[in-house]
Formats: structure tokens, C-alpha cells, sequence
């Protein structure tokens, strides 16, 4: 089976950084799976018809009678479901790299085809796996601006119509800036220790890096100003929550890719280390309700932490699994900063070893 680039690195981007169980590339229709919601599906394919022709004066379907045929046609690059106990969360992605920038043909036609592609992927998770709550993202790397400023009102009406029938759906377009940090950045920050030979532009960026002779750019959104390291979560907030490069990354998750990375490769001191065992210290640098760090050989809740172990100095320990990301107890901006001033005061990146 043929695999695009961009396919490849949706199929790493939603099993490491959305952490979906289930990824596949090529979804496809197939004609013998039975179809739900048929009239409601009609339904839909007129109204957004409707609103478009009516507002911009767009043929989204380009006068398709058969809302069945429409729905044959569908495909995306990459689907994922995130399995948890609170409900299973679908993401559906297409991918599109034109070197020059986006194009489908001149700037309504390149619109008018993304607004297409979407609803027509909601009518298929919905028709064909009764899917509501789905995020949907059309996703390139480049897109020019004048044809993004068409496109991101559109998105927009599709979520309100959408909305206004019931679904969870959310469409969203990850372009230029974005595609770097939320897509590309946590991707590599994710790549250390992937072996899967089937992920392609990971391996691919492995074995470049190998032999690269540059480190790659990973670090740290820059300070803009020194923070007192008790200032409350809202203080800092601004400052440190907003890091590109980790943005896509679940506050645990980045607790144990990157901080438990940097503190086996030592951008901690000694001193340091030492003092990340005390409530103290972890109250004040990571807000947490727990010693960071335990060793692996002393009593300790082991509810409260990870089970796998970190080798820091030629000790083994556990490091804290207590990381909340709410509005009354946000441990993130206090994460990122540690992050920043420690990337900073060791000018370098800790992937980069």
C-alpha cells in the first residue's frame, strides 16, 4: 500500500501525541458496509449546500443528487480512536502537501474542495460508525494566507451548522505556524525510542539526525521575563502554557517524555535531585502535592507515582504521576518553566544527545 509523507506523519502524530490504540491510513468506504442515518444525512449535505450557496455563492457538492454517492466516494489520510474510560474520542485527518501552497485549482475551488472533504468525512464516521464526537482536521503545511482567510470563516459556519444539529463534530485546519507546533515539534519531541518500522517520516527523521552534524530545533519557547518561582499558576500562566513545541502534549505526558528525559540525561544537579525528593521543593517548582522524585528502594504511595523507573546519577527513581491540568490546579505552567530555564542555563536541547 502506497503511504504519503503526510500520512506517515499523522499516523505517528495521533499514536504519540493524541495517544489513539487504533490508527489507520487510507480510510476508505467500503460498498458493503451498511449506511445509518440516511435521511438525516440528506438532510445535512442540503443545508450546508444551502448556507454556502446562499452566503458565498459556493456549489460545495457541485449538484450531486445522491448523498449516497457522495459518501462512496469517502476516504481520509488517517483516522485514530483514543480508547478511555470516559468515552472514545475519534480523530479524522486529511493531509494535503503542495509545495507552492495549497491548491485545488484557483482560491474558491481550493475552499470549496476543503469545505467538501470535511462534511463529507463527518457524514461517513456518522453514516458508518455512528460517530458524533469526532474531530476533524484538514491539515497542510502551507497554505497561502489569502486563501486561509476564505477558508477559516467557512470552518467556522461548519461547526455552528453542525453544532446546531446536535453533533460534537469540530473541524479544524492546522496550517503554516501551526502545523510546526502543534503537528511537526511534538512529533520529533516524541521520536526518541520509536522503533516501529512502519513509521516512516519518524525513522526517516531518525536516520537523518544520525547523521546530521546540527542539532535539531527543539527548545523551549524563549523567557520574556524572570518569574518568581512562587508566583501562583495564573501569574505564569502567560508566560510558559503556551510553548509550541508542546502544546499537542498532555501535562503527564510531558512529565515523563520530556522532564523524565532531561533528568536521566542530567540537566538537574545533584543538589537538585536531592531536593526534588521533599514536598517542599515540589510544591514550589512543580506545584505538586508530592515529592517529585522517590527512589526506587524507600517506602513510598505507589498510587502517587509511575511505575516505570528513571536512572539519574546511577540511582534508580520514581517520579510523581500526581499532574493535574485544571483550571483550579494547573501544574502545566510550572512544568514548562523548569523546562525553559533548565533548556536555557544548559544552552542546548536535551533531545538533542
Amino acid at each position: 500500500m502506497k503511504i504519503e509523507m503526510g500520512e506517515s506523519i499523522f499516523y505517528s502524530w495521533l499514536r504519540h501525541v493524541k495517544a489513539c490504540q487504533i490508527v489507520q491510513t487510507n480510510w476508505k468506504v467500503s460498498q458493503h458496509w451498511e449506511l445509518q442515518h440516511d435521511a438525516e444525512i440528506e438532510s445535512m449535505m442540503r443545508a450546508i449546500d444551502n448556507h454556502f450557496n446562499t452566503k458565498y455563492g459556493y456549489g460545495i457538492f457541485k449538484g450531486n443528487v445522491s448523498h449516497r454517492q457522495l459518501l462512496q466516494q469517502g476516504e481520509c489520510d488517517a483516522l485514530g480512536v483514543q480508547l478511555s474510560d470516559s468515552g472514545n474520542k475519534t480523530y479524522a485527518i486529511d493531509v494535503a502537501f503542495h509545495e507552492a501552497g495549497l491548491n485545488y485549482g484557483d482560491r474558491r475551488t481550493t475552499v470549496m474542495k476543503v469545505i467538501e472533504k470535511c462534511a463529507r468525512t463527518a457524514f461517513c464516521l456518522y453514516g458508518y460508525m455512528n460517530a458524533k464526537d469526532t474531530e476533524i482536521i484538514f491539515a497542510s503545511p502551507k497554505i497561502n494566507p489569502a486563501v486561509l482567510n476564505d477558508l477559516e470563516p467557512c470552518i467556522s459556519d461548519l461547526n455552528d451548522i453542525f453544532s446546531e444539529n446536535g453533533f460534537d463534530f469540530i473541524f479544524c485546519v492546522i496550517a503554516n505556524e501551526e502545523f510546526n507546533g502543534q503537528v511537526l515539534q511534538p512529533i520529533l519531541n516524541a521520536s526518541k525510542g520509536v522503533a516501529d518500522t512502519s513509521e516512516l517520516f519518524l525513522r526517516s527523521y531518525q536516520l537523518f539526525t544520525l547523521f546530521s552534524g546540527e542539532k535539531a530545533s527543539r527548545t523551549a519557547s524563549p523567557l520574556p521575563r524572570k518569574t518568581s518561582a512562587r508566583a501562583s499558576s495564573a501569574d505564569i500562566e502567560d508566560e510558559y502554557i503556551n510553548s509550541d513545541a508542546y502544546c499537542e502534549m498532555k501535562v503527564g505526558q510531558l512529565a515523563q517524555r520530556v522532564l523524565g528525559k532531561m533528568l536521566r540525561e542530567g540537566a538537574a544537579t545533584e543538589e537538585e535531585i536531592d531536593a526534588m525528593q521533599t514536598a517542599e521543593y515540589s510544591k514550589e517548582h512543580f506545584d505538586l502535592q508530592y515529592p517529585l522524585l522517590v527512589r526506587l528502594d524507600s517506602n513510598y504511595d505507589k498510587v502517587r507515582y509511575y511505575v516505570k523507573p528513571i536512572w539519574i546519577y546511577g540511582v534508580q527513581y520514581l517520579m510523581c504521576s500526581q499532574w493535574f491540568e485544571t483550571t483550579a490546579n494547573n501544574d502545566r505552567p510550572y512544568l514548562l518553566k523548569w523546562i525553559a530555564l533548565h533548556t536555557k542555563k544548559n544552552k542546548g536541547d536535551p533531545y538533542a544527545k
